[in-house]
């Protein structure tokens, strides 16, 4: 296994959220990352990305409100989320597009 998502939960709307990605060395040290993030029978929807360098990139509907980073020590991605609200709820995937290689994803519920 190469990608593995965890921090998914149940939060309510206004909270935070933090999800990590535990990536294999050699992608963590060679492709972009990124979140991305899919509801049932909807397409994929982009989240954020980051460059091995730590340049980021935010999809238009989270940003100013989610933030990628990586440790590079830990070849983890973390994805902090603030000012959820339930349209944010979805599973959540981290994953290398350039190689389309994907985590099993993370359930985000934001609820009262």
């Amino acid at each position: 296994v190469q990608l593995v998502e965890s921090g998914g939960g149940l939060v309510q709307p206004g909270g935070s959220l933090r999800l990590s990605c535990a990536a294999s060395r050699s992608i963590f040290s060679t492709y972009i990352m990124a979140w991305y993030r899919q509801a049932p029978g909807k397409e994929r929807e982009w989240v954020a990305t980051i460059t091995v360098s730590g340049t980021t990139n935010y999809g238009g509907s989270v940003k100013g409100r989610f933030t990628i980073s990586r440790d590079n020590a830990k070849n983890t991605v973390a994805l902090q989320m603030h000012s959820l609200h339930p349209a944010d709820t979805t599973v959540y995937y981290c994953g290398a597009p350039n190689i389309e290689t994907w985590g099993q994803g993370t359930q985000v519920t934001v609820s009262s």
